[in-house]
């Protein structure tokens, strides 16, 4: 089914030339890892971009507009990662696996197509993480690293994905793109048994790596990289950080300073309110004896008794 598809988009290719009148085509494989920026490049032959129109398609979406005269179409869900430059180019923010595909820019002038157009295909390196903790990995917006926070002892599973609009195991393989998993100093993790190293059965386009986290492992950096002919074209950094025992234990401390606060305040209240009726009770008790002493006669008061 996927080497259909590679055959529709060469034909699609060839129609266009035909039903344009031009065989100026360019074409570009552009490799990225996501989090990053990417610039996809347009064969400007105008002085602007008011005629510049860029498309896309892959194999689930179907072709999509997203410049129209140099005006982004606010239709699509990814407008405002988009962006024209003044020579036509399409800026891509924060690139994510779903951006991968075929982008197409072409230039009109009064229905006149001018120039050559411009194919450009997108791959996109993205890495994913599951493990046997419950913390959750956090992916940098700005860069193509990851990170996650678990402990020593947990397993984790790093898996390496390549998107593409080509087949995985047809002309990703042919064309020789392999992915590698290595640590800090580029060395293959296959060689160290301590991984565990496996091919997705369903496509050459997924690469994981499954391990046992050590002490040692602390801000360890592992990298995806994928390479054509032993050249790297673009690569994915995962760091692993260990969350601060010290910095547990102090929450937990002021956790359980809070608790206690909170179940003094708790007895207090309760005793206020026990002990206001007797308060009160006692204030009128008092109260009425006074009254009582200060009603009785003169004469009824008893003197005190002097001494001869």
């Amino acid at each position: 089914m996927a080497d259909k598809y590679d055959l529709c988009l060469l034909g699609l290719i060839i129609l266009s030339s035909l039903l344009t009148g031009t065989s100026g085509v360019t074409y570009d494989e552009v490799f990225i890892s996501s989090g990053e920026n990417v610039s996809l490049s347009c064969n400007k032959t105008l002085s602007d971009c008011k005629s510049t129109t860029w498309t896309y398609e892959n194999r689930h979406s179907g072709r999509v507009d997203l410049i129209t005269g140099g005006i982004k179409n606010k239709d699509t869900e990814r407008h405002e990662r988009l962006s024209l430059e003044s020579d036509c180019s399409l800026n891509i923010k924060n690139v994510t696996g779903e951006d991968y595909g075929l982008y197409i820019c072409e230039q009109y002038v009064n229905g006149r197509e001018q120039g050559s157009d411009a194919y450009v295909y997108l791959h996109v390196l993205h890495v994913s993480v599951s493990s046997s903790s419950s913390s959750s990995s956090s992916s940098s917006s700005s860069s193509s690293s990851s990170q996650t926070e678990i402990s020593p002892g947990r397993s984790v599973t790093l898996s390496c994905q390549l998107y593409t609009v080509f087949s995985c195991d047809g002309r990703v393989h042919s064309r020789r793109y392999e992915l590698l998993w290595v640590n800090q100093a580029g060395v293959d993790l296959k060689t160290d048994s301590r991984y565990q190293i496996l091919s997705s059965s369903s496509s050459r386009c997924i690469l994981t790596l499954t391990t046992t986290l050590l002490n040692e492992d602390d801000n360890r950096e592992w990298r995806c990289q994928l390479t054509h002919r032993d050249q790297l074209l673009t690569s994915v950094r995962y760091t692993v950080k260990y969350s601060d025992p010290a910095d547990t234990a102090s929450e937990t401390e002021v956790s359980v300073t809070a608790g206690s606060l909170y179940r003094v305040i708790v007895i207090i209240v309760e005793m206020a309110v026990f002990a206001a009726p007797t308060v009160i009770l006692l204030q009128i008790i008092c109260a009425r004896r006074a009254g009582r002493k200060d009603s009785k006669h003169p004469e009824e008061i008893e003197m005190p008794t002097i001494l001869e």
